[in-house]
């Protein structure tokens, strides 16, 4: 029975959407398939890993009946980008897929498709707006490289989304550094108008940041209870969240730092980047020298090796030695898009805070290093 007949790239386009989420090693074999549905000529692929589901569709379905069934992601994918571009058929024969393009035949098992852990839209949706993909995606690459890394703090590992009026703040930290966005939105969500508080995993982040563009196509988003829900073009992303409590991030942003300057994005990013060639895995230290004018950077390592870099810029404040971990700079400075940067400082015991000249929207706060 033939389910589907496009061309190479048209099929690969909606698998490639589905099968970031399918993990490698999993504990139940259904996992590593994807759910294939076929309703006329609509065509749907459905993936999960239990925590996050999305779901593609397509105008490519052959044949008058409805087929639902599972195959392996990989393979197919695998197989999909292996053939030549030209018109491929999906034919469903004695429980097995048959990929076929030219004189290449591929023979795929499935699956029952009722062993497949469909997830539902659950619960009273308690906000729900709309905003340009390329916003949103703004917002969370501005801080995703701040989230924990199976910190055993769970809650650490994600980002956190208030929703207050029309504001929506973004803010992720692992402890050492915290890194907060904020967007407006034209409309204020429709909902119950409450302040909203919820955690994002971080597997969904980063799959938000794969799939959605920079452009100006709309993206909706709604929140229940325990999920939130991502719609867009031809693709669905539905998540469940993470229960906990976010540290209060406001305490954590230092406010009224006396010390503070401007500085070429560029010029600081590539003067980190060489420094950092002389520190090492084990520690990523180098020493900031603010004096008039000028900001002279240090790192050294167990070899007695020593760099030093030294930008001019505008500052006339206190003269401060204070120390920093190299990655957590550059990890800023790659993820901002601005020429230039405003850095702001106490001593040499309290964090600094980097913003953008002139915004209020985006602050990333960085604690020292003893050096």
């Amino acid at each position: 029975m033939q389910l589907v007949n496009t061309s190479r790239d048209n099929l690969l386009k909606p698998l490639q959407v589905v099968s970031g989420i399918v993990e490698r090693r999993h504990t139940l074999p259904i996992l590593a398939n994807l759910l294939f549905k076929k309703v006329g000529e609509k065509v749907s692929f459905i993936s999960t890993d239990i925590e996050i589901q999305i779901t593609t569709n397509a105008n490519f379905g052959v044949g008058t009946e409805d087929v639902t069934t599972t195959v392996a992601a990989r393979k197919l994918l695998d197989i999909l980008r292996a053939l030549p571009e030209g018109p491929v058929s999906l034919n469903l024969k004695d429980n097995k897929m048959v990929v076929q393009s030219g004189k290449s035949r591929f023979s795929l098992q499935t699956l029952s498709a009722t062993e497949f852990p469909v997830m539902q839209s659950v619960g009273e949706v308690t906000a729900a707006w709309k905003m340009s993909q390329k916003s949103f995606r703004q917002l969370i690459s501005q801080v995703h490289f701040s989230m924990a890394q199976q910190d055993i703090r769970y809650y650490l590992n994600g980002m956190l989304l208030v929703i207050e009026g029309k504001d929506v703040v973004a803010v992720a930290t692992d402890g050492h550094r915290l890194a907060y966005s904020q967007v407006e939105l034209a409309e204020a969500p429709s909902g119950s108008g409450q302040k909203q508080e919820i955690i994002i995993p971080r597997k969904t982040i980063l799959e938000c940041q794969h799939l959605l563009e920079d452009s100006d196509e709309s993206l909706e988003i709604s929140l229940t209870a325990n999920q939130v829900k991502f719609s867009f073009g031809d693709i669905e992303l539905i998540s469940k969240l993470v229960e906990g409590k976010f540290p209060d991030f406001q305490r954590v942003i230092p406010k009224g730092q006396k010390n503070s300057l401007v500085v070429g994005r560029d010029a600081l990013q590539s003067a980190l980047q060489r420094a950092a060639i002389l520190t090492t895995d084990k520690f990523k230290g180098v020493r900031f020298s603010l004096s008039p004018n000028r900001i002279t950077i240090q790192s050294t390592n167990a070899e007695q090796e020593e760099a030093q870099e030294e930008i001019e810029t505008e500052y006339s404040g206190d003269a401060v030695e204070i120390g920093f971990n190299v990655s957590y700079l550059l990890d800023v400075l790659s993820n901002l898009k601005n020429e230039k940067i405003q850095i702001s400082l106490g001593d040499a015991n309290s964090s600094a805070v980097v913003t953008l000249p002139g915004s209020e929207s985006f602050k990333y706060v960085v604690m020292p290093m003893r050096i």
